[in-house]
């Protein structure tokens, strides 16, 4: 097949980054309106729509706006071809049909699917006589001295709305009395306008006493519950003596957080990052969420934000569903969510066995969340508390727990496990140096915070680098062993949570390589001190070598294609919206290279179009995990080649950030890897396909054809290697250590 002619690949064929965003959260909501799930499992699916929609405005659509702005006559034009006002057009008419959607199905299927089964999630007008008494003394004891209203003046700046956080809006009318009636200053308004915030500190859900034990047919005495917001709309009324409440209504902003902070400024990194999470809290309103009731109140809201239609969005049910997810550990409710998915300890590693003496024996691959976090927490606490460990050196991205020093469990364990044993390892004389990265979105004040804590340990910490985002996951621990020092390795795709390593999908890998461990010592060289681009052995580093390495990798399947030798190329990773990628792969697909790329949300290529793409196969999985990592092979002519990467092959990734590719070099787990990327084709119970002209569609089994849920398979694989876990026994070799001391 002819190779794509040059002046096609400059006006090479593609979609729009944010519109095939926006149908990535079409189909997350696709699972939320599968009626074969459990209940609270769709309920979950629908809470992530909101939750996702909220970021991509915060990001994506201000970062478009601002574009807007600045491109008044509309001549900037993104390389699907579309202007930035057809794109925020498009993204409009998109959003609001998916939370139409989304919101027809909460209301008509899953609230009256829930009362049928024990669950009912009331209005206050449909409570009984006992349960609004109950309602009207919780709220006069519990809610209303907590609440404070905010005026709306026409002559005076709008209070302080938080971002994402959920308000109720009123307006009010003075009671006529007797001796008021006629004697009113014509000059007062007749309609005062108020904002009260919803307190985070009060619970969103309020369970209600039951009038009776059992129904009128008998049936299991039902949980049933209200929610604070319809209770604060109901009884609103008492925050304003004096005063009729006429209109009311619910809300939520979302803010620009799409900007960070100047790197060039000469000042104190973390309190211009601290300056920066400030001046988020009050950047400009991107869109508004509201609850129907009040046109008045819309109108008044939305041009105080600036904001036009498009950016309006009405919904008939609660706001912020993901607040709601709790409802699926309520005992009695088991039925109605998934069960839980087991989580296996790893075959590679055994709670007798040193951490060092396994990884010794050979490569290890872990496979989250079917396996255990637990070998990597296992991987800082026993270089934590080992002798003879000396030194550890790790580039912390996100690491969950609760920021230090906060809320009513602050001091416990809640906080991230990995953080801890880096702050123990240093109070215990280890040299230990830890890049946090401040510019990770969102996980910003948490990362400051952590980072002064392992500072005040003694740990040594490096805030990121200048103009790059440091997004490699990568541990090495140095242990002194036989007069020499020995280095030991983690590489990982995904980030050192403990928390998100239970439902995000990552593969990681230890190892003591001598190759990948030189690669690492370079690696954090550069990271930590001034060191000019050095060569490496095993290991591939964005923004210097990674997009230049991917680009050969294509090429070269390429060149064996047109060689008439076999020539494949299949990867699963995130996203895939950088153009020099894009268009190798189509002159690759042109050459008669076989390309099977499964990405689960953002694909600006286009499959399947005559003499381009048509050797291009695209699909996304959807199901109970996040699908996390990101696999890359290369047949090679046969000496098959499969690397992991913290990269997605997106621009930003390839060209503003630090991220690691790594080589799979192990036989059994080069077969393995290879197994679980090739499945991930083989799925047609949660995966959908893209066509030519940029939509997706549900892949189903064919007749005759046998279901097959890829994540359920790897489930099951666990399980089998968890069953067979010490049945081969490995030659350790035992070290005689110093005894460990308190």
């Amino acid at each position: 097949m002819d190779e794509i002619e040059e002046n096609e690949i400059h006006s090479f064929p593609c979609l729009s980054r944010d519109i095939s965003w926006v149908d990535f959260n079409g189909r997350v909501l696709e699972e939320g309106l599968r009626k074969e799930l459990p209940l609270l499992e769709r309920f979950r699916f629908l809470g992530i729509v909101s939750s996702n929609f909220d970021e991509f405005f915060m990001v994506r659509v201000a970062a478009l706006k601002r574009m807007l702005k600045s491109d008044a006559i509309g001549l900037v034009v993104d390389p699907s071809g579309l202007t930035v006002a057809q794109q925020l057009k498009t993204i409009s008419e998109k959003a609001h049909s998916i939370l139409n959607r989304q919101y027809d199905c909460i209301r008509n299927e899953l609230f009256p699917g829930l009362a049928k089964n024990g669950l009912a999630i009331l209005r206050p007008d449909s409570c009984t006589v006992p349960q609004l008494d109950f309602l009207d003394s919780y709220f006069v004891a519990q809610i209303y001295p907590v609440l404070t209203p905010l005026r709306l003046e026409d002559d005076k700046p709008m209070p302080f709305i938080e971002s994402r956080s959920l308000h109720a809006a009123f307006v009010l009318e003075k009671e006529k009395t007797e001796t008021a009636a006629g004697d009113e200053d014509a000059a007062e308004p007749q309609e005062w306008k108020v904002i009260v915030p919803l307190p985070p500190v009060l619970e969103r859900i309020i369970w209600l006493p039951s009038a009776d034990s059992m129904t009128a047919n008998g049936e299991k005495e039902k949980l049933q519950l209200v929610l604070l917001e319809d209770v604060i709309i109901t009884w609103g009324a008492y925050l304003f003596p004096g005063f009729r409440v006429k209109e009311s209504m619910l809300f939520k902003i979302n803010r620009d957080a799409d900007f960070s902070v100047d790197e060039q400024r000469d000042e104190d990194f973390v309190e211009a990052m601290e300056e920066v999470l400030e001046g988020r809290g009050k950047s400009e309103v991107i869109r508004m969420v509201y609850s129907p009731g009040s046109s008045m109140l819309r109108d008044e809201l939305a041009r105080r934000f600036s904001l036009d239609a498009d950016y309006l969005y009405e919904v008939n049910g609660p706001i912020n569903p993901m607040d709601f997810l709790e409802l699926s550990n309520i005992a009695g409710l088991e039925e109605l969510t998934e069960k839980p998915w087991k989580i296996y300890p790893s075959d590679d590693f055994n709670e007798e066995v040193p951490i060092w003496d396994r990884i010794s024996q050979g490569d290890c691959l872990l496979h989250l969340p079917y396996q255990s976090f637990d070998p990597v927490v296992r991987f800082f606490q026993e270089a934590a508390n080992d002798p003879q460990v000396i030194s550890i050196k790790t580039a912390l991205y996100r690491t969950g727990g609760a920021i230090p020093g906060t809320g009513a469990n602050a001091g416990s364990s809640s906080f991230s496990p990995v953080v801890r044993a880096l702050e123990q390892a240093a109070l215990n004389g280890k040299h230990v140096t830890a890049l946090v990265e401040l510019k990770a979105r969102f996980d910003e004040e948490r990362n400051i915070s952590w980072a002064n804590r392992l500072e005040k340990a003694g740990v040594i910490v490096i805030y990121g680098l200048s103009r790059l985002k440091v997004h490699s996951k990568v541990t090495m621990v140095m242990r002194r062993e036989n007069d020499r020092i020995k280095r030991y390795v983690h590489l990982s795709t995904g980030n050192y949570n403990y928390r998100t390593a239970k439902y995000y999908e990552d593969l990681c890998l230890f190892t003591c390589r001598e190759d990948i461990a030189y690669d690492a010592g370079v690696l954090f060289n550069m990271l930590t001190g001034y060191s000019s681009v050095q060569s490496m052995v095993k290991l591939t580093v964005a923004p210097t070598g990674m997009k230049r390495r991917f680009l050969e990798l294509i090429e070269r399947e390429a060149s064996r294609a047109q060689h008439k030798y076999p020539a494949r190329i299949t990867a699963k990773l995130n996203s895939l919206t950088d153009d020099d990628i894009i268009k190798a792969l189509y002159s690759a697909s042109g050459a008669g290279v076989k390309i099977s790329l499964c990405i689960r949300g953002v694909c600006t290529l286009i499959p399947g179009i005559p003499k381009i793409s048509e050797n291009i196969k695209v699909i996304s999985v959807i199901d109970h995990y996040l699908e996390h990592s990101r696999i890359y092979y290369f047949s090679n002519g046969g000496a098959e080649e499969i690397y992991l990467s913290s990269a997605d092959w997106m621009t930003r990734n390839l060209e503003h950030r630090v991220e690691i590719l790594f080589p799979i070099q192990d036989e059994k787990l080069h077969a393995r890897l290879r197994d679980i990327l090739f499945d991930y084709f083989n799925d047609n119970c949660k995966s959908s396909i893209l066509d030519s002209g940029g939509a997706w569609a549900h892949i189903k089994p064919e007749e005759g054809e046998k279901p097959f849920r890829v994540q359920k398979e790897m489930l099951s694989r666990a399980a089998m290697a968890s069953e067979n876990q010490g049945t081969v026994k490995l030659d350790y070799n035992v070290r005689r250590s110093p005894p460990m001391t308190a």
